[in-house]
């Protein structure tokens, strides 16, 4: 979309298109985000976005990369195997010859047999280096899938969580490119909602506290200064608009606690 691509921070761009869904009457607008690092001496893509959005990741990546003016795409992160992070991976490995897969890469070479020479295992604390840039890998506090790894920009201290940041799938229209700051009308704590209920449904029926504040620990301990999840928009306010996140992370496990404590009570009268 025209909004797009948008660099969030110096040499990091928001790619990928925006799709439409309908939950509880409601219409929402969604990302399967990428986004593009740029260092010295190469570029890395993470994410591909769904099959969907191949045409315009394709476009995005051709506007920023076509011509010169940033380092060559030679590599390409995935935070895990679902279709709107992996969907295209097979037509961009085709497109882009010189460029590896790095994250964890267990299976991909049963899919792709013809790109596993390809295929760059990498466990948390590994890095990838784009010339005086580094991106390194961590463990996944939230995931969805075991094999999540999450990324990170030590040189401009971006997070990059996936789908762990259980920030909304969703956003209302006019919201579309904008960061989560900027879209002052979102009701945060609805689209954290109804995302942790249809992506992350485990979540109502763990003690979410526990991982809210593992997740603070290390965007303290990382000095984190922007959040690029791949679905919903962009925090960069992380103290104004993490609490609104967390708040719909809860909002979830405590209506199922509630649901069971009236359940217990119906079964005792």
């Amino acid at each position: 979309m025209s909004s797009l691509p948008r660099e969030l921070a110096p040499g990091v761009f928001w790619i990928g298109d925006c799709q439409v869904q309908r939950v509880r009457g409601k219409v929402y607008h969604g990302y399967n985000s990428a986004f593009v690092v740029c260092g010295d001496d190469t570029s890395c893509l993470i994410e591909t976005g769904a099959p969907k959005d191949f045409a315009v990741v394709h476009a995005h990546l051709r506007s920023l990369l076509d011509g010169g003016q940033r380092p060559p795409l030679k590599h390409l992160f995935l935070t895990h195997q679902e279709t709107p992070h992996a969907g295209s991976l097979g037509r961009l490995l085709q497109l882009y010859p010189d460029m590896t897969l790095h994250g964890d890469v267990s299976d991909y070479h049963l899919a792709f047999p013809q790109f596993a020479d390809r295929l760059r295992p990498m466990v948390a604390g590994d890095s990838l280096e784009l010339g005086n840039r580094r991106l390194t890998t961590l463990d996944s506090v939230i995931r969805d899938l075991r094999t999540t790894l999450w990324l990170f920009d030590e040189r401009e201290r971006v997070l990059f969580p996936g789908d762990g940041l259980a920030y909304s799938h969703f956003h209302e229209q006019g919201h579309c490119g904008l960061l989560a700051e900027e879209a002052q009308d979102l009701d945060l704590k609805d689209v954290s909602a109804v995302y942790a209920e249809r992506a992350l449904f485990w979540t109502k029926f763990a003690d979410m506290n526990v991982y809210i504040e593992e997740f603070e620990r290390m965007v303290d301990a990382l000095d984190v200064r922007l959040l690029a999840p791949t679905h919903g928009l962009p925090v960069g306010d992380i103290e104004r608009t993490m609490p609104k996140v967390m708040e719909g992370l809860l909002f979830g496990a405590e209506a199922e606690m509630t649901a069971q404590g009236d359940l217990a009570q119906g079964a005792a009268r």
